[in-house]
């Protein structure tokens, strides 16, 4: 684990001085400004203290360059920079060294479908490393390469951390090994982006870009508060992390069993806004709406409804939907959660019993009830305008395909992730029931637009 040097501790303390420096001090009474001299004294130790922390984290980031071939994913560029030709495309990304015997984080996003990864120190020694496991509703890794006695980093707590506080990302964007940058944390609980089936991001005006994908994002005492996972658009300032906490607990499942098995109830939800408190007991502040039960499940099971507010879990108070999920994840598989929950005008306690959360298409449309076949193979996702914006997409589309199922029968046909579904038997596709209404049947016309193109294309199931 690596240590801090003791002036880092100076940090926290000159922030206030050295922002009054920045803005200005003409509210302050002349006997209260510091002069000049103190102003710029209290600067430059300031910058060596963000100095001193780049210096100290960075021997336990990494960078990962990876090669795909026949990549399937074509039809969206990589995040983090891919190039290549002739059937292999080459890429890179970041990673954080969690242990010393060799286990790295990255983003999944950086290796998935990754025929050769490479991990480079910043000492300059590379090597080959393997695919220990992958959690994609987070779009977390883990890697092992045969390596001791590295450096590894230190998780702040994501939860106790401050909006407004500095943070440093360092990274590889663009290929440019140990770039640091500087920021604020800009916000916590960060979702509905589209990115993931699990968001619940910190974001940050640090610049991140492509290749950041899987380094931290650190605080002034050099530990990690977060693993960089995307941007909204180049160069607008806004990009996310996966917070500490989600990533330590998803960590933990991987390097243990190369998996991640979750807790789950059941239900989908969205916030309730005071027009919809009105219609669903009113005199609600806060709390997380629910509008749909999976059949058979949990919550269903403890005689949960659509319509019910769900106000408090074990006792903390649910403000947001954000504040449900990320209650419910603190859980693990068969715990008994305790939730306060509105219905009408009555207030009740209902325990219920969380189960394995699945994943694929019942985790993004739980409500839905859809397994995986009724998909022919297909996982769909909305193109939200999060999505189009980091696509750089401006097609009239409305949902694209998010993963293929390999052997399947949208893989026979030819359908690769990236490709954006228009039209479904002669319709226009306006939302993921359109095409589940045309594969109802076991085939479908549908008319896709890949890489600018587009062009009809039938599947249907096998016999």
């Amino acid at each position: 684990m690596f240590r801090i040097t003791p002036r880092l501790t100076r940090a926290s303390a000159l922030v206030t001085t050295i922002t009054m420096v920045m803005v200005g001090t003409a509210s302050a009474s002349p006997q209260e400004r510091p002069s000049r001299q103190d102003a710029l004294s209290q600067a430059v130790a300031f910058e060596a203290a963000l100095a001193d922390v780049a210096e100290s984290a960075s021997p336990s980031v990494v960078s990962i360059l990876v090669e795909v071939s026949s990549p399937q994913n074509e039809g969206i560029p990589f995040f983090f920079g891919g190039q290549g030709g002739g059937g292999i495309v080459r890429g890179g990304g970041s990673g954080v060294i969690l242990r010393a015997d060799g286990y790295i984080l990255t983003n999944n996003h950086v290796v998935q479908q990754a025929s050769r990864i490479d991990v480079r120190l910043q000492n300059g020694k590379s090597f080959p490393a393997k695919l220990v496991g992958a959690d994609p509703a987070t779009d977390l890794a883990m890697l092992k390469i045969a390596a001791t006695g590295l450096p590894q980093a230190e998780f702040a707590s994501s939860e106790k951390a401050r909006v407004g506080q500095f943070v440093i990302a360092i990274g590889s964007p663009f290929g440019l090994d140990y770039t640091v940058t500087t920021g604020v944390l800009s916000a916590k609980g960060r979702g509905g982006i589209g990115a993931n089936e699990i968001e619940d991001y910190l974001q940050t005006d640090a610049s991140i870009n492509p290749g950041n994908s899987g380094g931290p994002l650190v605080d002034l005492q050099g530990k990690v508060l977060g693993i960089n996972t995307m941007i909204i658009g180049r160069g607008s300032g806004i990009g996310f992390a996966i917070p500490s906490e989600i990533a330590q607990r998803v960590a933990q499942q991987l390097i243990e069993k190369g998996s991640v098995k979750r807790a789950w109830l059941g239900i989908s939800f969205q916030e309730i806004t005071p027009e919809l408190a009105a219609h669903f007991g009113g005199n609600l502040d806060g709390g997380a709406l629910i509008n749909s039960v999976v059949p058979g499940g949990p919550a269903e099971k403890a005689d949960l409804r659509s319509g019910d507010v769900v106000i408090a879990i074990d006792g903390q108070g649910i403000r947001e939907g954000r504040d449900l999920l990320r209650e419910v994840l603190r859980h693990d598989i068969g715990e008994r959660l305790s939730l306060e929950v509105r219905r009408g005008q009555n207030t009740r306690k209902v325990v219920v019993v969380a189960g394995e959360r699945p994943s694929g298409d019942s985790i993004a449309s739980p409500q839905q009830g859809v397994k995986d076949n009724d998909m022919l193979g297909l996982a769909l996702q909305p193109l939200t305008p999060a999505l189009r914006q980091r696509f750089g997409y401006e097609g009239e589309g409305a949902v694209f395909v998010r993963a293929v199922k390999p052997g399947s029968d949208a893989d026979r046909a030819g359908l690769r992730p990236g490709d954006i579904i228009l039209q479904a038997d002669r319709k226009q596709v306006r939302s993921i029931a359109d095409v589940r209404a045309a594969l109802k049947d076991g085939n479908a016309l549908l008319y896709i637009e890949r890489d600018a193109h587009r062009f009809f294309q039938t599947i249907g199931r096998s016999n």
